[in-house]
């Protein structure tokens, strides 16, 4: 009976010491300020467009020791930024991302895939237009770490996939304006 309880003893004491170590899912808010979408295509083969999304918000939620997470984007679709403000206009008419009647576009992840200790890929849903079609991101790059300046953990990727906008019901003058669209998303955020 005494080999018992200094078995169950030790084992207790044994979780005890290890449950700090065993991390629970940390949600995280994403940082404004770092945080932004770009979309890449081709305009009739003559060069390769680059814009963005100004203003972004979301949550992202990492647990390194399952090796779970989900990640939830909003994209205010007016803050779409070309460079020039008459064609900023231009692609938020009802042909292209008609930001009148859909202002945002959303993503949320179904899954996330681990390779190692990093995420590898993320499934998930994106909403464009009121459309909505599964997308798989390539997440290229991924940091989990304390923040140097702000002091708290911090979370960090850089993350790409590709669609077709006809799909979105954002189709025109495709195929000529390339009908593919390259969206990277590079993604800070910070722990609750």
């Amino acid at each position: 009976m005494k080999q018992l309880n200094k078995l169950i003893f030790a084992s207790a004491l044994a979780l005890a010491i290890a449950a700090p170590a065993m991390a629970a899912p940390a949600a995280y808010l994403t940082d404004p300020a770092h945080t932004v979408a770009r979309f890449s295509y081709s305009h009739f083969g003559y060069s390769t467009q680059l814009s963005r999304f100004d203003k972004t918000s979301g949550k992202v939620v990492f647990d390194p020791v399952a090796k779970t997470g989900s990640v939830e984007i909003e994209i205010d679709m007016k803050s779409v930024n070309t460079g020039v403000p008459l064609f900023n206009e231009h692609i938020q008419a009802a042909d292209f991302l008609d930001t009148a009647k859909y202002p945002t576009a959303t993503f949320k992840s179904t899954k996330v895939n681990f390779k190692g200790d990093k995420p590898a890929t993320i499934e998930g849903k994106l909403t464009i237009k009121g459309v909505t079609r599964p997308v798989t991101l390539t997440v290229s790059s991924f940091q989990a770490m304390p923040h140097p300046m702000l002091k708290k953990d911090a979370i960090g990727a850089n993350a790409s996939t590709t669609i077709k906008r006809s799909e979105f019901n954002a189709g025109k003058y495709a195929p000529n304006v390339s009908d593919e669209v390259r969206i990277d998303v590079a993604l800070e955020a910070i722990k609750e």
